[in-house]
């Protein structure tokens, strides 16, 4: 294969980082005849391992880069031989394509990353002389040699001073490739902090969206609960209006049942001096029956059982009377001891709730602060059954069908004070003594407190 080909892989690494020692040119003579072709043999280390792209080229002495081969061929891959030996190889470039001028040129063993791993003694193309011939050399000849030769001398320094000088610059662009280097990893590090910070930034405009969607709603909530805290406070007025009608009414019944009262007292009284008079009336008929019987003045007998019949009817007529006015105004106290039993009753309802009004007004508004207690109903029979509404109303304003359920057993009546009146009615026992009132669940206290009636 021809250099012709194919481009081989090269580089423009300097040659102090190539490794020259790996492969080892063989047999490299000092000079070579022009006009025919060149065997070059060289030995593949075990530092090396060859691949399908590594190359020999032959460089004129003094070159800088890889590119500047002269002329190159591809190496042949090695046979199957132990890695851990050395392998001898060898190329022939052929007589055309070789220079045709007298420098120097040297070979070199080229790696498919374009890395330096072997370069051979340098070595010319010229005609070969014969040893027997005498060369002459003049003195002007010598001179020219010499001025050659510190020429050479000059330009050899030179090409130190500039090779030092390309050392020092390749320093330079060594420490502003590390600079460069340091700069575009600070640049990564601020443009990873810059997309943090819009992350950060974005979730802050999120967060900021969700509490002003989150402000709106309070806003809201805010506007209903004071639209509650008006219906609350206008039922708070009715229900006042309402227990005010409710106790003028109550006053009114007690006036009444007072007079109820006295007239059944009176009547009371008259019944027992009527019934005084009829048992005295009935002992003086029975004194004048025993008379008659003895047949003593028949007509005067007759006369005066007949009058005495007479009185005795008036008397029971009158009795009768007294009884059924006296049952008349029985009824009246019994329906007006009812009407103000049930108005006491309603009278506590609308207490109950007055006070959860006033606890629904007061949470609405200090929601935010905490829970506040309800007010307290030591004095009430059962306690305020309504406590527990009052303490949850931070919610929202509590409605008055929450607040309309049986003190027993927490069954809702929603705005049906008769029928919640009813259905407390049943959890109860009234003592038919002393109108005092009792539990179901408390059968025995009732049953021990109609005992101790008994024994009074």
């Amino acid at each position: 294969m021809d250099e012709t080909s194919d481009e081989p892989p090269s580089s423009a690494i300097l040659l102090d980082n190539c490794h020259f020692s790996q492969v080892v040119f063989n047999n490299v003579e000092k000079f070579y005849v022009p006009g025919g072709d060149l065997t070059c043999y060289y030995t593949l280390t075990q530092n090396i391992i060859p691949h399908r792209k590594d190359w020999v080229g032959i460089f004129r002495v003094g070159w800088k880069t890889t590119r500047e081969y002269y002329t190159f061929m591809w190496a042949p891959l090695p046979s199957d031989t132990p890695s851990d030996t050395s392998v001898q190889q060898q190329i022939q470039f052929r007589a055309y394509y070789l220079p045709k001028d007298d420098e120097y040129y040297q070979f070199c063993y080229i790696d498919q990353d374009g890395m330096v791993r072997g370069a051979s003694v340098p070595f010319q193309f010229r005609a070969e002389t014969e040893d027997d011939i005498l060369v002459v050399t003049t003195q002007g000849e010598v001179e020219e040699i010499d001025l050659q030769n510190k020429n050479l001398r000059k330009e050899n320094e030179e090409l130190k001073e500039s090779c030092a000088g390309l050392k020092k610059q390749n320093m330079d662009l060594q420490e502003e490739l590390n600079n460069m280097q340091e700069l575009q990893n600070s640049l990564e590090s601020l443009r990873s902090n810059t997309e943090k910070l819009e992350l950060e930034l974005n979730s802050l405009k999120k967060e900021n969206k969700h509490l002003k969607e989150l402000d709106d709603c309070r806003e809201a909530e805010l506007h209903q609960l004071k639209e509650q805290i008006q219906n609350v406070t206008s039922d708070k007025d009715r229900l006042e209006t309402r227990l005010k009608s409710a106790l003028d009414h109550m006053d009114q019944l007690q006036s009444q049942v007072l007079n109820y009262e006295k007239e059944v007292e009176s009547l009371s009284l008259a019944g027992r001096e009527k019934t005084e008079e009829l048992e005295s009336l009935k002992e003086e008929n029975l004194q004048l029956r025993v008379i008659g019987t003895q047949q003593v003045k028949p007509s005067l007998s007759t006369g005066v059982l007949g009058e005495t019949r007479q009185q005795n009817n008036d008397l029971m007529k009158e009795l009768e009377e007294q009884k059924h006015l006296f049952q008349i105004l029985q009824a009246k106290k019994n329906e007006a001891d009812e009407e103000n039993q049930k108005l006491m009753e309603e009278n506590e309802l609308l207490k109950y709730l007055l006070q959860a009004g006033e606890v629904s007004s007061f949470s609405a508004v200090s929601q935010a602060q905490g829970p506040v207690p309800g007010p307290e109903g030591e004095s009430l029979l059962f306690g305020n059954p309504y406590r527990a509404a009052g303490a949850n109303l931070g919610a929202g304003a509590a409605d008055l069908a929450s607040v309309m359920k049986c003190p027993m057993c927490d069954e809702v009546f929603p705005e049906d004070i008769k029928t919640r009146e009813a259905h407390v009615q049943s959890h109860l026992l009234h003592c038919p003594l002393c109108s005092e009132t009792f539990e179901k669940s408390n059968k025995q206290v009732f049953d021990d407190h109609l005992f101790c009636h008994s024994l009074e």
